[in-house]
């Protein structure tokens, strides 16, 4: 597997995995999200141009999941991330997590963040196997809170939600001061 961004002519494959990845919502009494549509082609195009969109290929060089992510308070947002059920539970959707936090690393960004449902195997439970922590309400930055009042005017506060962060150590430059001579 390899992990890239995506390619103009790829935007359709990622409407396609975000309806397949949406039907295991079904099987949790969710049909409303495995219904929703997936982002617009000239949304999906925008992060593609923002350079905030990466896919995880499969041996034939065709994607299999995605990721795509938002500048919010100085933090990159994750603002989906799915893997089609056909390559799911192989580690696809934590390597383009991990890939988005190396990239935010190396670019000064300190953390990632994201909105998720709490009581769905794959989302809040999932991500904190990925590191990521729950935020308290007093926590969220202003960005958080609208991304929430956006979703909750979406219809998404139907079921349990919660922001979450995995905060990113930068590389160290320094010697320890035991590997000093």
């Amino acid at each position: 597997m390899q992990i890239r961004e995506v390619r103009q002519d790829e935007l359709p494959i990622l409407q396609d995995i975000e309806r397949a990845a949406g039907q295991c919502f079904r099987d949790v009494g969710m049909p409303q999200i495995a219904d929703d549509a997936p982002l617009p082609l000239d949304i999906l195009g925008r992060y593609r141009e923002a350079g905030r969109a990466w896919v995880a290929t499969d041996t034939t060089e065709r994607p299999v999941g995605y990721l795509i992510a938002d500048l919010v308070d100085g933090n990159f947002h994750i603002e989906q991330v799915s893997v089609h059920p056909d390559a799911a539970r192989r580690g696809i959707g934590r390597q383009l997590i991990d890939h988005l936090a190396d990239h935010a690393m190396a670019s000064g960004i300190p953390a990632l963040t994201l909105t998720t449902f709490t009581q769905v195997p794959w989302n809040a439970p999932y991500y904190a196997r990925c590191g990521f922590h729950t935020l308290d309400q007093s926590d969220l930055t202003p960005g958080l809170r609208a991304i929430r009042q956006r979703e909750a005017a979406h219809g998404l506060d139907r079921w349990p939600r919660v922001c979450m962060r995995r905060t990113l150590c930068p590389p160290s430059n320094q010697t320890s001061p035991r590997a000093r001579p």
